[in-house]
């Protein structure tokens, strides 16, 4: 008999186990399924682990797959990879004295525990690990003082979260296709409980920049000079909206004005410790990289024990996490940047979490770790080390000028401490001033007319920090909402722009369903289940947990009637929109006109293998062109000098624009005689080697006539010493 420890990934289970073991673990295997036994302090364990959700919501068997909405649902064995860590677990689970659940401590990892303690154990009841990283020192202290029970709010929770989910997701997903169908015609198309408030918030900015309509207004700047012939631009604050009034401040020039200069020393404090939408925030300004890829690399990192746990909300780092431990350990690994510690505690911030601190490194090193898990790694070190490091002190000066009783103004900034400046890459921009102070004269004045500007399009960063502020999803689904959006085709670009598909979705339903894009009620579901993790008894959780359900399966059922009683006006509008949005795609990969038959255009397509080429796009035609599988291709503005064809210019990062004529006939020549050049050289090659060849067996030839010669001098030699030697006995006897 054995306690069963649950985790969540075979990587954890094999660092708990080397954690806790008192001697080497041993390893053994299940039909392909890795667990660990191990000992300590006497007593017999056994580490084992799912592969995240090893079971799944599903319509039951009695129910139609195509009946729409649907609630009928139950837990599942998940196919293929899964099933055969469900059959370890049954097997181990059958010796199993005790379970203790060790999975990641936050909602969905209660639910991956919770899972298999209900339907492979066959209990609800176990001990649990908590523990916001994975190394020694933590797994040993959350062992030691382990919780009595699971944490049956996160699981209810979890649980509750995954209903509604699939309520919202798969019936308004079914929704949507089926309105399609109307048409007949089929495209995949996906809707959710956050995924319409998300999409809806993205194209109500892009109508406000659609219908933007810029106006011009005046900026006004005067040079002026005091007495030391110090000369300064000074700036009006204030944006002149009228030309004819901007134009008064012209006669401003030649009038005589005073001028002051202040300063302001201000400490200035580290920011606070990374939460997880902060880092993708930061990892996306610095990196370019996406959120749902930060999230991907510090999984890693988290597995591999190098930072804690990354999916939390908290901006703080208590005492436990063993502040000195942890210094101590990045002294070794980072000696620059520990030089200048000045702080015992760290600063913190606002926001926390009740199940995990905030991302810290655990000061752990590994030199298996990628280019990119290594930029995201010493992010989080630094902006660590950063909170331990002084203040920065920065001088704010601004200069003010008064000229005709108007106020004009210059600011500055200087740094006089950098502090944890030389730590974390964050940049200031110092202006230096000169100090200006007494009258001055203006030499001269100027306007300067701009237009206002359109709002900006959020980033794959910014939309995750604003549906944050909006309490919409969660931090480890928001990033996986918006790749779906991408992957659906309803946006496109870094600056994150609504696709005629996309404004066409969130159009249609605003008028035949508006309440799939109410944030409202989808904040207020989230808010009830965080009231679940409030609750202390569990039957009151699965009472609020039913209670939710009730109340999102009224909602749905209130859709799909409107749904119904519209489907073929929500099927042509969206049918209209996916028309308009692959013209548009063929638009943008069109080339120019065909020059064989001179009536189809160029397009560039891909094939079913995935291949990239170019082909007209008149049936009678079909002419068709090879094209390079990497980079972008663009038409250039030059023409091929040996067919005069438009020349195509690829672009790649980091190379030189390469431009090429895409007519076989003008490049097969110089193929052909590339290829020549190329056997001509391989020939050359050949003689070289052959000539080697001889050279070779020429000094074998010649050494081994040397070692010849040398054994015929040798063989003399001793001729000469013997008949020397008989000469000499022979006159010894004469």
């Amino acid at each position: 008999m054995y306690t069963l420890i649950l985790c969540e990934k075979p990587q954890a289970a094999m660092k708990i186990a080397y954690s806790l073991a008192d001697i080497a673990p041993v390893k053994r295997n299940y039909f392909g399924v890795p667990y660990y036994e191990i000992n300590h302090e006497d007593k017999k364990y056994i580490v084992a682990s799912a592969v995240g959700h090893l079971y799944g919501l599903k319509q039951r068997q009695s129910s139609s797959s195509k009946e729409w909405p649907s609630f009928d649902l139950e837990w599942k064995e998940t196919e293929s990879f899964g099933r055969k860590y469900i059959n370890a677990l049954k097997s181990l689970a059958k010796e199993a004295c005790d379970v203790i659940i060790a999975t990641d401590y936050d909602v969905e990892g209660e639910v991956i525990g919770f899972n298999v303690l209900r339907f492979i154990f066959n209990r609800e009841h176990a001990q649990r690990m908590k523990f916001s990283a994975l190394t020694k020192y933590d797994l040993m202290n959350s062992f030691k003082d382990m919780e009595k029970t699971p944490n049956y709010g996160q699981a209810y929770a979890g649980e509750t979260r995954h209903f509604l989910d699939w309520f919202y997701g798969i019936n308004l997903s079914r929704a949507l296709m089926e309105a399609i169908k109307s048409q007949g015609t089929f495209k995949i198309l996906s809707i959710g409980r956050v995924q319409g408030p998300a999409l809806g918030l993205i194209v109500e900015l892009e109508k406000k920049i659609q219908e933007f309509k810029p106006t011009p207004y005046w900026q006004v700047f005067l040079l002026i000079e005091n007495d030391k012939g110090q000369q300064i631009e000074v700036k009006f604050p204030e944006n002149i909206t009228s030309e004819e009034e901007a134009n008064k401040f012209l006669k401003l020039k030649g009038k005589k004005g005073r001028v002051e200069t202040t300063k302001e020393a201000k400490d200035m404090k580290p920011w606070p410790p990374f939460d997880l939408t902060t880092l993708q925030m930061e990892s996306y300004k610095f990196f370019r990289f996406s959120p749902a890829q930060t999230l991907a690399l510090a999984q890693k990192l988290y597995l591999s024990g190098l930072i804690s746990y990354p999916r939390t909300s908290s901006q703080k780092l208590p005492p436990s996490i063993g502040y000195k431990r942890i210094l101590d350990k990045l002294k070794k690994a980072f000696p620059k940047l520990t030089e200048n510690l000045t702080r015992d505690f760290p600063i913190q911030g606002g926001k926390s979490d009740p199940a995990h601190p905030a991302i810290f490194p655990t000061g752990e090193t590994s030199f298996k770790i990628t280019a990119d898990e290594k930029k995201v790694y010493e992010l989080i070190v630094k902006r660590f080390l950063a909170c331990f490091s002084p203040d920065a002190l920065i001088e704010n000066k601004t200069i003010k000028a008064i000229v005709a009783d108007k106020e004009f103004f210059i600011d500055g900034k200087k740094i006089l401490k950098h502090g944890w400046l030389d730590i974390y890459p964050y940049k200031i921009i110092e202006t230096r001033l000169p100090d200006m102070n007494g009258e001055i004269i203006v030499k001269e004045a100027r306007l300067e007319q701009k237009m206002t500007e359109a709002p900006r399009r959020y980033s794959p960063a910014s939309i995750i920090l604003e549906l944050e502020r909006r309490k919409l999803g969660t931090k480890s689904t928001r990033a996986m909402i918006i790749d779906t959006l991408y992957k659906r085709g309803y946006i496109f670009g870094t600056q994150i722009q609504a696709t005629p598909l996309g404004m066409a979705t969130v159009n249609t339903l605003e008028k035949n369903s508006p309440s799939i894009l109410d944030e409202k009620l989808t904040r207020e579901f989230e808010e009830k289940m965080e009231k679940i993790q409030e609750e202390k008894s569990p039957e009151k959780m699965k009472k609020e947990e039913q209670d939710i359900l009730n109340e999102a399966k009224h909602v749905i059922i209130k859709i799909s009637k409107e749904f119904k009683s519209n489907e073929q006006d929500i099927g042509a509008s969206l049918v209209k929109a996916t028309r308009e949005a692959e013209e548009r795609r063929q638009e943008s990969n069109k080339l120019y006109s065909c020059p064989q038959c001179k009536v189809g255009d160029l397009i560039m397509k891909r094939g079913h293998t995935g291949k990239r080429y170019v082909s007209c796009n008149n049936p009678e035609c079909g002419k068709t062109y090879p094209l390079p599988q990497f980079g972008l291709v663009k038409v250039s503005d030059r023409k091929c000098p040996t067919c005069s064809m438009p020349q195509l210019v690829l672009i790649k990062k980091s190379r030189l624009p390469w431009y090429f004529c895409m007519n076989p006939d003008c490049w097969k020549p110089m193929m052909e005689a590339k290829k020549a050049e190329q056997e001509a050289k391989a020939k050359l090659r050949e003689e070289k080697k052959a000539e080697k060849e001889r050279a070779k067996v020429e000094r074998e030839k010649k050494k081994k006539q040397k070692e010849r010669d040398k054994e015929r001098a040798k063989k003399l030699r001793e001729k000469k010493i013997i008949e020397k030697g008989i000469k000499k006995r022979m006159n010894e006897k004469i």
